[in-house]
C-alpha cells in the first residue's frame, strides 16, 4: 500500500487539469456515433435501401477497412452501424487512451514533475495508477454519454450499451499498451508512436484475419479490436468476448508495474542511443533542424499512409462491383452515378488523405508549443535565429511535411488503382489530384499557426477545422446540407478529382488566405511572452 500512496491526490489532480479535454474526448465520440446514427437513418430510410447498401459490408474492401460483416445477410440499421462504422469510434477511444495516459507518465517524467511529486509523500506506483484510474473514469463516461446518446435516436438500449462497451474495452486495452510503452523510453512522443504503432498493427491484423475466413478467422482473435467486433452487438450479442480485453489490459498493466518498479525515475527501460557529438553542419540552419526534429513523425506518417493508399487503389475494383447496383441517391457521395463511381471514389479516398495530412500538419505545428512550454526554444532563440525565423521554419516543415504526404499517398493509390486496372495513367492522375489539396491543408497548417501565436490555450480548437470537414463533406451530400455549410471547412473547396474538374481559383484564393493567416501567426509570436500560457 505505501507503493500506492496519495493516488487518490494525484487521481483528482489528473481529472482536475484534464477537465477539459477528457470531455471534449467523450462527447466528441459520443455525438459522432449518434451522428452516424441519425445520418444513416436519412441516408437508409428503407430495408430495401439498407439491404442495397450492405452488398457493399460484404465486399473484400470494406471488411478490410471496417469489420467482419455479421447481421449483413439480413442487414437492419443498427447492425450496418455496428458493422460499417464502429471500427473509427474505436480507434478514436484508442487514442484517447494512449494520450491520456502517456500525457500523465512518460510525458510527466520527461519535464520532471514526476520526480517532484515522488520527493513528496507519494508512492512510486501512485502515478501510473491515478492515470490508469483516469483513463477508467473516461472510458465508463464514455459508456454512459456513449449508450444514451445512441438510445436516445431509437437504438435498442441493451445492445448501445454493449457496443459502447466494446469502445471502453478497446480503450482500456490501449491504455494499458501505453503504459507499457512510456516505461520502454524516456521520450513521450516515442511512448506515443509505439503505442499508435501497436494500435496500427492490430488493424491491419483484424483485416487480414477477417478476410480470411467468412466473420473473422483464427488470425483474428490476435487483435483486440476484433474482440470487440465479436461481441456481435445488434445481431447475436455477447459479452464474452470483453474478457479478452480485460485479460489483455490487466496483463500488460502488470508488466508496466513490473519495469516501474525496476528502473530510475525519468529513464527508460531502453538506453537511448548516443548521437553524435557534434551535430552536423546542415543543422545549423532553423529549417533542417526543424525537419530533423519531425523526421521520425513524417517516416511514421508516410508509411502509414503508403501503404493505406495501396489498400485503397487495390480495392478500386471491388468498390465498383460492390456498389454497382446501388440507386443514385445513395451513390451521391461517390460521384452521383455508377458511371463515374470509380472517379468518386478515387475523388473520396483523396479527400480522406488530404484530411489525414492535415492532422500531420496540426500536429507538426503543435510541436512548436511542446518545445517552448519545454524551455528548449529558449536556447535556440538566445543565439542569432530571430523568433520569425524559429516558428517560419517550424510551420515551414510542417507545410513541407504535409506536401510530401499527399504526394506519397496519391503515387501510393495510384500503383495500387494501376495494378488492378490495369490503367497506368492512375498514377500521374491520382498524384496531381491529391497534390491539388494542399491549399486546403496549408490552410490548416496556417491556422494551427495563428493560434500558437494569438492564443497558445486555444491551440486544440484548430482541429474542429479538419475533423468539421471531413464529416461535411463525407455526409453533406447525402444529408443535403446548404452550401454554406460545406463552404465553412477549406477541404469542401478542392475538386474531387479525377471525379470533377480541375479549377485554379479556389486553389489560388486558399493559398492566398493560409499566407495570411501564417503571417498573422508570425506576428502574434513575435510580440507575445515565450512559454506565455
Amino acid at each position: 500500500m505505501t507503493a500506492l500512496r496519495a493516488t487518490l491526490t494525484l487521481l483528482r489532480f489528473t481529472l482536475r487539469r484534464d477537465r477539459i479535454k477528457l470531455p471534449a474526448w467523450v462527447l466528441g465520440i459520443a455525438v459522432m456515433t449518434m451522428y452516424f446514427a441519425n445520418a444513416l437513418k436519412l441516408a437508409y430510410p428503407t430495408e430495401q435501401d439498407i439491404a442495397n447498401v450492405a452488398s457493399f459490408a460484404r465486399s473484400p474492401a470494406a471488411i478490410m477497412m471496417s469489420g467482419p460483416g455479421y447481421g449483413m445477410d439480413t442487414p437492419t440499421l443498427e447492425a450496418f452501424l455496428a458493422n460499417q462504422y464502429a471500427l473509427y469510434l474505436m480507434v478514436a477511444a484508442a487514442l484517447m487512451n494512449i494520450l491520456l495516459v502517456v500525457r500523465h507518465t512518460r510525458l510527466e517524467e520527461e519535464d520532471g514533475r514526476t520526480e517532484l511529486v515522488l520527493a513528496g509523500v507519494v508512492g512510486r506506483f501512485a502515478p501510473l495508477t491515478a492515470a490508469m484510474l483516469t483513463a477508467l473514469v473516461a472510458n465508463t463516461a464514455l459508456i454512459v454519454a456513449g449508450t444514451a446518446a445512441l438510445a436516445g435516436t431509437g437504438f435498442d438500449a441493451s445492445g448501445s450499451l454493449l457496443l459502447l462497451s466494446g469502445f471502453a474495452a478497446v480503450g482500456m486495452v490501449f491504455a494499458a499498451v501505453a503504459a507499457l510503452t512510456s516505461q520502454l523510453t524516456e521520450h513521450a512522443r516515442a511512448a506515443t508512436g509505439w503505442a499508435g504503432a501497436v494500435l496500427g498493427a492490430a488493424f491491419v491484423v483484424r483485416g487480414v484475419g477477417d478476410l480470411a475466413a467468412e466473420h473473422g478467422s483464427a488470425l483474428s482473435w490476435l487483435s483486440p479490436i476484433a474482440w470487440s467486433q465479436q461481441t456481435r452487438v445488434f445481431v447475436d450479442p455477447r459479452w464474452w468476448p470483453l474478457t479478452l480485453s480485460a485479460g489483455f489490459a490487466a496483463l500488460a498493466l502488470a508488466c508496466a508495474y513490473r519495469l516501474v518498479a525496476r528502473r530510475d525515475i525519468g529513464a527508460g527501460l531502453l538506453a537511448p542511443r548516443l548521437g553524435r557529438a557534434d551535430a552536423s553542419a546542415a543543422l545549423t540552419n532553423p529549417f533542417a533542424l526543424a525537419v530533423r526534429l519531425q523526421r521520425g513523425s513524417l517516416i511514421g506518417w508516410a508509411l502509414g499512409l503508403s501503404v493505406a493508399g495501396l489498400f485503397y487503389g487495390a480495392f478500386t475494383e471491388s468498390i465498383a462491383d460492390a456498389f454497382g447496383d446501388l440507386p443514385d441517391d445513395i451513390l451521391v457521395i461517390m460521384g452521383g452515378s455508377t458511371g463515374n463511381l470509380v472517379d468518386g471514389y478515387l475523388g473520396l479516398m483523396g479527400f480522406t488523405m488530404a484530411f489525414l495530412a492535415s492532422c500531420f500538419a496540426i500536429g507538426s505545428v503543435r510541436r512548436l508549443r511542446s518545445e517552448e512550454t519545454a524551455g528548449r526554444a529558449d536556447p535556440v532563440l538566445a543565439t542569432a535565429t530571430s523568433r520569425l525565423t524559429w516558428m517560419g521554419s517550424g510551420v515551414g516543415a510542417a507545410a513541407a511535411g504535409a506536401v510530401l504526404l499527399l504526394g506519397l499517398s496519391g503515387v501510393a493509390t495510384g500503383i495500387g488503382a494501376a495494378l488492378v486496372t490495369g490503367n497506368t495513367g492512375y498514377v500521374i492522375t491520382l498524384e496531381l489530384a491529391y497534390l491539388a489539396h494542399t491549399p486546403a491543408v496549408l490552410v490548416v497548417a496556417a491556422v494551427a499557426a495563428l493560434l500558437f501565436g494569438l492564443a497558445p490555450k486555444a491551440f486544440a480548437l484548430v482541429w474542429i477545422l479538419p475533423v468539421f470537414g471531413y464529416l461535411v463533406g463525407t455526409f453533406g451530400p447525402l444529408l443535403q446540407l446548404p452550401g454554406w455549410v460545406q463552404g465553412l471547412s477549406p477541404l469542401g473547396y478542392i475538386p474531387q478529382m479525377p471525379l470533377e474538374s480541375f479549377t485554379a481559383t479556389p486553389l489560388v484564393v486558399l493559398a492566398a488566405l493560409a499566407a495570411v493567416a501564417a503571417a498573422a501567426g508570425l506576428v502574434a509570436f513575435h510580440g507575445r511572452d515565450v512559454a506565455a500560457t
